[in-house]
């Protein structure tokens, strides 16, 4: 007698809706919306750049991703450039870096290619993509910090 491995999902229903591609399960994201247009997902991206690049070269970075983005359906619309920051430990001899945040509406595939091009791409040092649920409005978190610590600068060069 041989015996084989039985699955606690090979039985239930759920499992032969998902072998047969009913769409039952996967309905609900299929037919979901965003304002009239089709369901793309959501993602934050920041990446860092070497710092011997020029600020203008990093503009140019950002401009190159956001065409790739925008030439596979996509949309990008908040772009953040951060500036130069220095790293919490050195990333390939590098003490300081570039930051960026692009905050992306578009297909898995372009995000994909995008972060190709960012490993073949010599001046960037790291990069991270995150899906979100949505996006954020307003300023991040880095700038809001940025805004206060130029507020709290204003003040200490008051005189008396």
């Amino acid at each position: 007698m041989i015996r084989r491995p039985v699955s606690p999902l090979s039985d239930s229903r759920l499992f032969q809706d998902l072998v047969r591609g009913s769409g039952r399960l996967c309905a609900g994201v299929r037919s979901k919306t965003r304002k009239g247009t089709a369901f793309m997902p959501l993602y934050e991206h920041v990446f860092l750049a070497r710092q011997d690049v020029s600020p203008q070269q990093v503009d140019a970075l950002i401009e190159n991703f956001k065409t790739v983005i925008e030439g596979h359906g996509g949309k990008i619309p908040k772009i953040e450039n951060w500036g130069l920051k220095s790293l919490a430990y050195r990333i390939k001899k590098n003490r300081k870096a570039f930051y960026a945040l692009l905050n992306i509406d578009a297909p898995a595939p372009a995000v994909a290619e995008m972060e190709r091009q960012m490993r073949i791409n010599e001046d960037i040092l790291r990069f991270l993509t995150i899906r979100v649920d949505a996006l954020e409005e307003g300023p991040s978190a880095m700038m809001q910090k940025r805004d206060r610590d130029d507020r709290r600068g204003d003040r200490d060069d008051r005189p008396g």
